[in-house]
């Protein structure tokens, strides 16, 4: 069998590589997610100087991205739901732009918010 490379053209097969690419960038930020936990279980002297590397304009962007990354998931993950058990494969292509379009509304009004 030959590796067909047209099929790396079609929406649907961004739509899967963006839903795999934020599931592993989620999955790096958990370990991040639970030191700050941890720092405020530890102490509130040692998680408010979290909040306060939190301030830096540097995290702030990786939080934008974080929300994109979150919301593009999110999206896509809903979008195979329906794919599969509703009967919406003829509005695949719809279904792709909806998601990529709730993504980048989310993370735009998160950046609007936060800057």
């Amino acid at each position: 069998m030959k590796n067909d490379f047209r099929a790396r053209s079609h929406p649907a097969y961004w739509a899967f590589l963006v839903h795999r690419v934020s599931g592993l960038l989620l999955t790096v930020f958990l370990p991040l997610h639970f030191w700050a936990l941890g720092q405020a279980l530890r102490s509130a002297e040692a998680f408010d100087g979290f909040l306060r590397w939190t301030e830096y304009p540097l995290v702030k962007f990786a939080e934008i991205g974080l929300i994109l990354v979150l919301a593009a998931h999110l999206t896509g993950g809903v979008r195979l739901l329906m794919l599969e058990f509703l009967a919406w494969r003829d509005w695949q292509k719809s279904l792709l732009a909806v998601a990529a379009g709730a993504s980048l509304v989310a993370g735009l009004a998160f950046a609007l918010n936060v800057v």
